[in-house]
């Protein structure tokens, strides 16, 4: 006989517990954070389109007073009679250092991931308390270690000093293990009877049914890298070098022109940030599920 269930199910929103005036004082106080969540966007983004007098004389008024596309012509290099701003140089520095970093994090940290969490040899679980240790250490502490370091190789104010350092991420490594002590070790030991290899079995069987924790390692890779700072400003000096991050932190300095130039300093920052937003809103499912299942077993 079937009973008629009048609570709420696992799936239902918390908020569907409780009675219809509570949820309306709920959902109204839901989208109040959101709004005071989304304010110092929405305030980035009208003040890119203002004038400097505009700008300092209305910081909080969401509409600009007319409007004006000046920020964002300097930025790409198309303003005329004004000193434009080498924004495109940064973005392409930025990206020329996030794509290897990203490639090799996501390369280096799941075939690491995988030994540490398949592969029985001596000094394993002290190697992988190493990889904890280095996930509990400040990254400032290594600030002049990594300068030390950089110099001693001749490596200083090079791509390759802006590089290399980066491609191997201790979070990364703990993700991609905790992830493939997940995976059922049947599924390794038929591959291993049909012949195949470690390698093998890692790349052509295991990898393929990492895609979220893949995707999240993705995400976090390319985030971490991009919005990279300490590290870039300790490995370069010469501005030709300069990352979205650091010739913003020159700009914002007053290293680039005078005046406060708030339209322009916050039309770089709201450019900047475009890549990251969209990236993760195209794998928001995925991050969240492979951040989950990586988290799953501690």
């Amino acid at each position: 006989m079937r009973h008629a269930d009048h609570g709420s199910g696992p799936d239902e929103p918390v908020l569907g517990r409780f009675p219809r005036p509570l949820r309306v004082l709920g959902y109204a106080a839901l989208l109040g954070f959101a709004l005071l969540y989304l304010l110092p966007f929405l305030l980035q983004l009208a003040n890119s389109f203002k004038t400097d007098p505009d700008a300092a004389a209305h910081p909080m008024a969401l509409l600009p007073d007319g409007g004006t596309l000046d920020s964002y012509r300097r930025l790409f290099g198309i303003a005329r009679g004004v000193e434009n701003v080498p924004f495109l140089s940064w973005l392409g520095n930025s990206v020329l250092v996030t794509v290897p970093v990203t490639a090799g994090r996501v390369l280096f940290d799941s075939m690491a991931g995988y030994a540490l969490a398949r592969i029985r040899f001596p000094g394993r679980r002290l190697l992988f308390g190493f990889v904890l240790a280095v996930m509990a250490v400040p990254g400032v502490v290594l600030l002049i270690p990594k300068f030390l370091v950089l110099k001693s190789f001749g490596m200083f104010d090079t791509y390759g000093g802006m590089v290399l350092p980066l491609l191997v991420d201790a979070a990364g490594v703990f993700i991609m293990k905790q992830f493939f002590e997940s995976v059922p070790r049947e599924i390794e030991e038929a591959a291993r009877i049909d012949g195949a290899g470690t390698f093998r079995i890692f790349w052509s069987v295991v990898l393929p049914m990492s895609r979220p924790s893949l995707i999240t390692l993705t995400v976090l890779s390319f985030q971490g890298s991009w919005n990279e700072f300490t590290h870039f400003l300790v490995s370069t000096q010469s501005s030709e070098h300069d990352t979205l991050t650091t010739g913003l932190a020159h700009f914002v300095s007053g290293g680039l022109g005078s005046g406060t130039q708030y339209p322009l300093k916050l039309a770089a920052a709201l450019v900047s940030t475009v890549p990251v937003a969209v990236l993760f809103l195209l794998f928001q499912r995925h991050f969240v599920r492979g951040a989950n299942s990586g988290s799953s077993k501690g």
